[in-house]
């Protein structure tokens, strides 16, 4: 009877040992400098501020530039804001050079005040440029709802197509709402996508600086003429495929958004979710082209359903969370062939032939935390119960914390940190095989 003190006092501190070991972590700041290589922190255009804030999942960098500040929310949408500034700074340049002048006539007055004008307007840049997302990433789990019956009109055409008659489509409403794939093709006709593939750039960016500096010299070069006349040495950077920015520079709104739908219906996609992805906030119509050529690349049973969740994306960043990672997915299918993908969910779980679950997360940084332990949870329970796994992996294009390392260790899961991001594969590509323009 005198052992059962001892034996309480065992569990008592084996019990305050755990609590120590799984306590959570809160946000962290870090530098800049200590995150990004030299010349991205600072170059001839722009500075990233000192100080980065880390609330969730992604650092949130504040850029100068001498077009305006932005605002890059997780280290994959700053990389592609930087290659946009370089972009305008091309644009800017060219719009004055010999041969466009020559070319253009008077209309480059018009082009050079369109880009200037653009590029100083700081209420142009806090307009639609990476808000929103300081909420994104508390829930990796199952989605909030399910997909309704919305209905819906085809996209707007290169030409600036207007609803005729009092009562307007629902691709204008979303237009005039400043969000979505309809707002995304608005003054993009076919010289502006050239100009864009001129310049490695989105045509249809959601950074309204650029979008009007686009949308200005494709008015003056309705033809495309005078970017045929043009070089410009900067690489070609739209996604991680080569696919995908042919697709995006090349066709015409209408038709990419028919190819990309027939893609979602391969896989399984419901009318209603297709209607709904369309409506979404968050996507553009070339993350809706990079979100379906990936996933049908992979085609597996639950990609489908990962398309019904992405749908409910509200913001370009939430949006880019699912594309980013079902191009990890297509990017790991090829050297390790996946099976199946976990449904209802909102990070992506694949299984490998092997039996195993393997997570795809493109976020900057992961930290022990409450929310991150629960979503920890569901999934491991779910891929076992659903998909069968018997190994649990996950890979991040960032890095964890010590903390939640020795947590995953403990609960058996491999972690795979710095995985390259879509822009840095695509970037690397660029540079070992620049593309004349």
């Amino acid at each position: 009877m005198k052992a059962a003190p001892f034996r309480i006092t065992v569990i008592a501190i084996a019990a305050a040992s755990l609590a120590i070991g799984a306590a959570y972590e809160g946000p962290r700041t870090f530098t800049a400098s200590e995150l990004l290589k030299p010349a991205q922190v600072k170059g001839p255009h722009h500075t990233v501020a000192a100080t980065v804030k880390t609330e969730g999942y992604l650092h949130v960098f504040d850029i100068t530039s001498d077009y305006g500040p932005l605002e890059a929310e997780g280290q994959a949408m700053l990389l592609m804001r930087l290659h946009e500034v370089r972009a305008l700074v091309e644009l800017d340049q060219v719009s004055k050079s010999e041969v466009f002048l020559k070319a253009a006539g008077t209309s480059v007055l018009n082009v050079g005040k369109g880009v200037a004008s653009a590029v100083k307007d700081p209420g142009a840049t806090a307009k639609g440029v990476g808000s929103g997302v300081k909420r994104f990433g508390t829930n990796l789990g199952r989605k909030a709802k399910r997909t309704g019956d919305k209905a819906v009109d085809s996209v707007a055409s290169d030409d600036d197509k207007k609803a005729e008659g009092p009562e307007k489509s629902t691709t204008d409403k979303a237009a005039a709402a400043g969000t979505g794939m309809a707002y995304s093709v608005l003054g993009v006709n076919a010289a502006a996508r050239k100009w864009a593939q001129k310049v490695g750039v989105d045509p249809y960016t959601t950074n309204p600086i650029l979008k009007k500096a686009l949308t200005d010299i494709g008015q003056i070069d309705k033809a495309g003429g005078i970017a045929a006349k043009v070089v410009v040495p900067i690489p070609m950077v739209v996604s991680g495929t080569a696919s995908v920015g042919n697709l995006v520079w090349a066709k015409d709104p209408e038709e990419l958004l028919k190819i990309n739908e027939q893609k979602f219906k391969e896989l399984g996609v419901g009318a209603d979710t297709i209607k709904q992805l369309y409506l979404s906030k968050g996507f553009s119509l070339s993350l809706h082209t990079r979100f379906a050529t990936n996933l049908h690349e992979v085609r597996v049973p639950g990609s489908g359903d990962y398309v019904a969740t992405a749908a409910e994306s509200d913001t370009e960043r939430e949006a880019l969370f699912f594309v980013e990672s079902a191009e990890m997915l297509a990017r790991f299918h090829k050297t390790a062939p996946v099976v199946a993908v976990l449904p209802d969910s909102r990070v992506l779980v694949a299984k490998t032939k092997d039996a195993r679950a393997v997570v795809m997360l493109p976020v900057d940084w992961v930290r022990w935390s409450e929310a991150y332990e629960k979503s920890l949870s569901e999934v491991e329970k779910r891929a076992k119960a659903e998909l069968g796994a018997t190994k649990l992996e996950l890979r991040m294009t960032g890095t964890m914390s010590a903390v939640a390392k020795k947590e995953m260790a403990a609960r058996g899961w491999t972690v795979a940190e710095n995985v390259p991001s879509t822009f840095e594969v695509a970037q690397s590509r660029a540079t070992a095989a620049p593309t004349k323009s």
